[in-house]
């Protein structure tokens, strides 16, 4: 009967040099994990490449966002700019409706003080014609209703932009005004 532990008769297999204890430096421990030694297991994480690639996916999509965001800024500032046209014109519409001293068929106009167009520059431009009479009664003292043409302007950059709107009330024909 043979010890235990000791093996077949003949000559024995060399042992395996990342096995083998004696050509291992004091200063590395045996290896004794699953899946063979440290360098023949497969390391997780991401290749360079698979960065490069979502890198420049996301590059991609933020620009898209950011273009996005941009187009809503100006357009966010173009509508503003038209309700503060709309504003200044209904303002300044009822100051011209009220008004029975203006001129009939004489243009007219103005600025707006900046403290009302957030500092932008805008004025008007108006001008009152009669737009109907009684038929044969042209003289003054007859009844007519007249037509408001305002149009609010401002500038845009360099770009000068309008916006125009039309009142009507009615008045009394003056003798200047035939």
């Amino acid at each position: 009967m043979r010890p235990m532990g000791v093996g077949p008769p003949g000559p024995q297999p060399a042992p395996s040099p990342a096995f083998d204890v004696s050509r291992q430096r004091p200063d590395q421990g045996v290896w004794r994990g699953p899946g063979g030694p440290p360098s023949c297991r497969r390391q997780s994480g991401f290749t360079l490449l698979e960065v490069l690639v979502a890198t420049a996916i996301m590059g991609i999509a933020i620009a898209g966002v950011m273009s996005g965001l941009a187009q809503s800024s100006r357009n966010t500032a173009r509508l503003m700019q038209y309700d503060r046209a709309t504003l200044l014109a209904q303002q300044k519409m009822n100051e011209l409706l009220v008004d029975e001293t203006l001129s009939r068929k004489v243009p007219f106009e103005g600025i707006f003080p900046p403290a009302q167009t957030g500092g932008i520059p805008a004025g008007w431009r108006a001008r009152v014609a009669p737009f109907e009479t009684v038929a044969g009664q042209m003289s003054p003292g007859a009844w007519v209703v007249d037509r408001i043409e305002l149009e609010i302007w401002w500038m845009d950059g360099p770009a000068r932009r309008t916006f125009s709107v039309d009142g009507y009330r009615r008045s009394l024909l003056r003798a200047e005004d035939l």
